[in-house]
């Protein structure tokens, strides 16, 4: 988790599958809804080689190979 002075977070979390389901983003969920608008994004990390959009504020799952990318 990061977070800003303003306490505005951002959730990251990190995963060793290659393969994304909607339950790897149950964390973020939680932290979303117990943190409203002072959540602005979750991120899941994971082996896969994909960008995979999943909703609202919950923004992505992305290859962990995208930290080494511009």
């Amino acid at each position: 988790m990061l977070e800003n002075a303003a306490g505005e977070v951002v959730g990251i979390e990190v995963k060793a599958s290659s393969t994304i389901k909607s339950g790897d983003f149950k964390g973020l969920k939680y932290l979303s809804e117990s943190l409203g608008d002072h959540f602005l994004r979750g991120i899941v990390l994971y082996t896969g080689d994909q960008s995979i959009p999943f909703g609202s504020n919950l923004h992505a799952a992305l290859p962990v190979s995208a930290l080494w990318q511009n």
